[in-house]
């Protein structure tokens, strides 16, 4: 299946253009001034700068990919979903070919064109090379580019621009891992970390969407395909029915999970007010659930302690809390508690790894472990950080979010446990065609 990419939002950005406009790359003979400034500007086989010279972005691709579906939650439906994808080339050569980062935003918040072409990345390529990379010259610091994507830009407002910065953030630790030939997991246990990465990752296989035509008895058999693909826990959504309606299905998903509501999560999207959170909760306390996922506004703190008082089993929240700062409300006001709920916070969404470990730090004070927290976002990213960082594990999307959703395509889940891959970088050369759509940007 080949995924189309959007040819009139696709833009390259390079040295040559960064005094003016931004010229349209061409896919002939590659003589635009962002192809001249690419790769095609790099000569010579390398790895890596030579003695005295400093490692460069040379050029910078964006683009949009469709990722939408006839799926819904209890907000909105995914018809016209997209997402961001960008490449960042370096002049660091490898087997005759430029290393280039990649990356993406998570779905549930679209492409972020506009704020990328026009503040984050011309920010990047200004920036000199000392101020974009690490004490030896040789490899990015993503937390020095990460200043420089925010210069003169005001605190708070976190809705939008947290995920232009959360692209290129990715893209940014994916190449620094690729300059130091590692897996994005080992970089970040070595710079962040204790320097052990987990091995593996405990992954949970989020599903369960409203579509047209989709009963129970689909219901029940998508849940089982994810237990013959090994995983031990899903997901599910409520609040787009009735209760009465949910409850029947949330039933017959433990059924196929031979009644252990360990084994089951659920997600209402922020869709309750305080009454409808709290009728939901007396009904789901019985099944002993995993979690019960975003039950009202994630901004509303105050309905979110209501409900903690009152609902003695897991809450999961933070998906759509953007900041370290966000987050530290939530922890302030939100009567969270720290020996059951989650904290989905999406490093892909919320400005990338840098901001991430801010929140983990902040977390942190307040006496909240890593294993507490379990990323939103279904992807090799995110997945990369549970094991560097030792996180409680990762969302998954096997059926949904084609094709930026999901792990390796060669990924093998084992008794709901992923094992990563050596490959250098996120590793999403190993998605052939979310790889062949970031190839597209560049080649």
């Amino acid at each position: 299946m080949s995924i189309p990419i959007d040819a009139e939002a696709m833009r390259c950005y390079g040295a040559a253009a960064r005094a003016g406009p931004i010229a349209r790359p061409e896919r002939g003979d590659g003589t635009t001034a962002g192809r001249a400034a690419g790769t095609a500007a790099v000569s010579g086989e390398h790895s890596g700068p030579g003695k005295g010279a400093h490692m460069r972005i040379v050029a910078v691709h964006d683009g949009i990919l469709p990722i939408s579906s006839s799926i819904r939650n209890a907000w909105i439906d995914f018809n016209q979903m997209d997402c961001s994808i960008v490449a960042v080339v370096s002049d660091v050569v490898r087997d005759h070919k430029p290393l280039v980062g990649y990356g993406f935003n998570s779905n549930g918040r679209y492409g972020q064109q506009d704020i990328l072409r026009r503040r984050m990345i011309p920010r990047l390529l200004a920036a000199a090379p000392g101020d974009l990379l690490d004490e030896t010259g040789e490899n990015l610091d993503p937390t020095k580019a990460w200043d420089v994507m925010m210069t003169n830009e005001k605190p708070g407002g976190h809705g939008e621009r947290s995920v232009a910065v959360g692209v290129l953030d990715m893209a940014l630790f994916d190449l620094a891992a690729k300059i130091a030939s590692v897996p994005l997991a080992r970089l970040v246990a070595d710079r962040y970390g204790d320097g052990t990465p987990d091995a593996r990752v405990a992954v949970y296989a989020a599903g369960g969407y409203y579509q047209p035509n989709k009963g129970v008895r689909e219901l029940q058999d998508e849940m089982q395909g994810f237990l013959d693909a090994g995983y031990v826990r899903v997901k599910i959504k409520i609040g787009g029915a009735p209760l009465a309606d949910d409850l029947a299905r949330i039933e017959a998903v433990l059924h196929v999970l031979g009644g252990n509501g360990d084994a089951l999560a659920v997600d209402a999207n922020g869709r309750f007010d305080l009454d409808t959170a709290l009728e939901y909760a007396n009904a789901l306390e019985p099944y002993g659930l995993a979690w019960y996922e975003e039950p009202s506004d994630p901004l509303d703190y105050a309905t979110h302690a209501e409900i903690a008082a009152r609902y003695r089993g897991a809450l999961a929240t933070g998906e759509n809390l953007f900041s370290h700062q966000d987050a530290r409300n939530l922890v302030r006001y939100g009567n969270v508690r720290s020996d059951r709920d989650i904290f989905q916070f999406d490093p892909a969404l919320s400005y990338g790894l840098v901001e991430y470990r801010r929140t983990l730090a902040m977390l942190g004070e307040h006496g909240i472990t890593p294993q507490r927290c379990i990323p939103h976002g279904g992807h090799q990213f995110a997945v990369h950080l549970a094991a560097a960082l030792h996180l409680g594990g990762n969302e998954s999307y096997p059926n949904e979010f084609f094709p930026a959703g999901g792990f390796a395509d060669n990924a093998v889940i084992d008794n709901g446990l992923l094992a990563l891959s050596s490959t250098p970088g996120i590793g999403i050369e190993e998605k052939a065609e979310l790889y062949r759509a970031m190839r597209a940007l560049h080649d």
